[in-house]
C-alpha cells in the first residue's frame, strides 16, 4: 500500500471501512459525535453567560472599587481565561493521546471531568458573599479543570477528519460548529427558564451543567464507536510534547490558516467576553435576560453551520473565500458593537431602538465566526498527515484557546478602561479586518515539503526524523 501524503493521507478505517467513510459497527460516528458535544456544550452555554457576574458577585469587597475597577476587571478575565489556559496546555495532548489509544476512550475521560468540574463549580456559588475568597478559588478551580477536560474537542475533530473524505472535511467541520450552536441555543434556555423557578439559587447552573454532562458521558458508552485509523503515533510518544507546535508553524500549508484563525479568535474574543457586561449596561438587562441574548446568538451559530454553511456555502466556495467572507462579517459585526455602546453611553438611543440594533449586528458577528471557524479547521485537517489528524487539530484548538486567553483579559480591561466602553470592539475590529491580506497566501500555499508530502511511518520518522519536529 502506498504510503499516505501530507494532503491526502487516508489510511484504511478501522473494521475495514473505506478511507473517508464511517466504521461498520456502533452507529454513525459522525452523528453520534454530534449528540455527544451538544449534551456536553449545553452544560457549557448554561454558565457562559453568567460568568462575568458571578465573579462580579464575589468582588466588591476584595478590590477598592469593586467590579469596575482595573484589578477587578483582570479577575473577572482569568476566570474566563483559565478554561482557555488549561485547553491551551492540553488540546495537543489530548490529540496526540487519541492517535495513540483512539478517539472514543479520550472523548469519555474528557466528559467524565465535565461531570465533576461543572459540580464543583455549583459547590463554588453556594458561598455567601462574605466568604468570597474562597468561592472564587473553588471557581477558578473548577474553571480551570473543565479547561483539560473541554481540551479534547480536538478529538471530536478528529473523528470527523477519520470519516469524512478531503472534499467533504469543511462540511463534517461545520457539524461540530453547528453543535456549539445548539449548545449555546438551549444552554441559556435551559439557565434562563430554570433561574427564575429558582430564585437566588444561582448555584444551579452548574448542577444542571454537570447533569448535562452526565448525560453525554452515558450517552457516549453506550454509542460512541471507535473511528481512529491504524497508523498512529506510538507509545513511545510523549502525552505533552509540544515539538508538535514547531512542525505546524513551520508548514507553508498548515501556518498561514493557524495564525489567520489565532488572530481573528484573539479579536472576536475580546468582544465575546465583554457581551454579558455590554447587555447590562447597554439595554439594562438583568441575568435572566442575558441568557435570552446569549440564545440569539446560539441559534444563529447553529443555523448558519447548520444550513446556510453546509448546504450552500460549502459547495460552491473554497475554505480560503469562506474565511475572508467570515473575517469581514465579523469585522464589521464588531464594529458595529462598537457604534451600540457609544450610542447607550450617549443616551442617543431608548432600550427598543438599541436593541433593534444589537441582534442584527450579533448575527453579522456570529456569522462571520460560524464561516470562518470550519473552514479553517477543514484547511489545516487536509494539509496535516492523516495519521496526526488528532495531534495536528489539537495544536489548532491551543491556538484557539490561547487566542481566547489574552482576548478576555484584553477584552475586560479595555471594557472598563473608558466611560462608553467603547475600546474592545474597535480593536476587535481593527484586528479582524487586519486578516484579510493573509487570505491570499492561504490561497497560493506553497507546496508541502518532502518530509511532509512523505508524512512516513511513526516508526520510520523517529529512526529517519523525517519529519523534523
Amino acid at each position: 500500500m502506498p504510503e499516505p501524503t501530507a494532503f491526502s493521507a487516508e489510511p484504511p478505517s478501522p473494521n475495514g471501512a473505506p478511507p473517508g467513510e464511517a466504521p461498520r459497527h456502533g452507529g454513525n460516528p459522525l452523528l453520534l459525535v454530534f449528540l455527544v458535544v451538544v449534551l456536553d456544550l449545553l452544560g457549557f452555554g448554561i454558565v457562559l453567560p453568567l460568568l462575568p457576574r458571578l465573579g462580579d458577585q464575589y468582588l466588591k469587597d476584595l478590590f477598592a472599587g469593586g467590579k469596575e475597577s482595573v484589578g477587578g476587571g483582570a479577575v473577572l478575565g482569568g476566570l474566563m481565561a483559565v478554561f482557555s489556559l488549561m485547553q491551551f496546555v492540553f488540546a495537543p495532548g489530548w490529540g496526540r493521546l487519541s492517535d495513540r489509544i483512539g478517539r472514543r476512550p479520550v472523548l469519555l475521560v474528557g466528559l467524565a471531568g465535565s461531570v465533576v468540574f461543572y459540580a464543583l463549580l455549583g459547590y463554588a456559588l453556594t458561598f455567601p458573599d462574605s466568604q468570597a475568597t474562597t468561592a472564587l478559588i473553588l471557581l477558578f478551580i473548577a474553571r480551570a479543570g473543565a479547561g483539560v477536560a473541554g481540551a479534547n474537542i480536538s478529538t471530536a475533530q478528529a473523528v470527523i477528519a477519520d470519516c469524512t473524505p478531503p472534499e467533504k472535511r469543511k462540511h463534517g467541520m461545520a457539524l461540530i460548529g453547528a453543535a456549539f450552536g445548539i449548545g449555546f441555543t438551549l444552554g441559556p434556555v435551559i439557565g434562563g427558564v430554570a433561574l427564575p423557578f429558582f430564585p437566588g439559587q444561582i448555584w444551579l447552573v452548574g448542577a444542571i451543567a454537570s447533569v448535562l454532562s452526565l448525560g453525554a458521558l452515558l450517552f457516549g458508552l453506550a454509542r460512541l464507536p471507535e473511528t481512529r485509523r491504524p497508523g498512529g503515533h506510538s507509545a513511545a510518544r510523549k502525552l505533552i510534547d509540544f515539538r508538535a507546535v514547531r512542525f505546524a508553524l513551520g508548514s507553508p500549508a498548515v501556518a498561514p490558516v493557524l495564525w489567520t484563525f489565532f488572530l481573528a479568535s484573539l479579536g472576536f474574543a475580546s468582544f465575546e467576553a465583554t457581551l454579558a457586561l455590554l447587555v447590562r449596561d447597554s439595554l439594562g438587562l438583568n441575568e435572566a435576560d442575558t441568557f435570552w441574548i446569549f440564545a440569539f446568538v446560539g441559534m444563529v451559530l447553529m443555523l448558519t453551520q447548520g444550513y446556510l454553511y453546509r448546504r450552500v456555502l460549502a459547495p460552491r466556495m473554497s475554505e480560503a473565500a469562506l474565511m475572508a467572507l467570515g473575517l469581514v462579517f465579523m469585522g464589521v459585526g464588531v464594529l458595529a458593537l462598537g457604534g451600540i455602546a457609544a450610542l447607550a453611553w450617549g443616551g442617543h438611543a431608548g432600550f427598543g431602538a438599541l436593541l433593534g440594533l444589537m441582534l442584527p449586528v450579533l448575527a453579522v458577528a456570529v456569522m462571520g465566526f460560524a464561516f470562518l471557524t470550519p473552514s479553517a479547521q477543514a484547511l489545516i485537517s487536509r494539509r496535516s498527515p492523516g495519521n496526526r489528524q488528532g495531534e495536528i487539530l489539537g495544536v489548532n484548538q491551543s491556538a484557539s484557546a490561547m487566542a481566547r486567553i489574552l482576548g478576555p483579559v484584553l477584552g475586560l480591561m479595555l471594557y472598563k478602561a473608558t466611560d462608553e466602553h467603547l475600546l474592545p470592539y474597535v480593536f476587535g475590529a481593527a484586528l479582524l479586518l487586519l486578516m484579510l491580506p493573509l487570505v491570499p497566501r492561504i490561497r497560493r500555499t506553497e507546496p508541502p515539503t518532502p518530509q511532509e508530502a512523505a508524512a512516513p511511518t511513526e516508526a520510520a520518522a523517529e529512526d529517519a526524523g523525517a519529519l523534523q519536529l
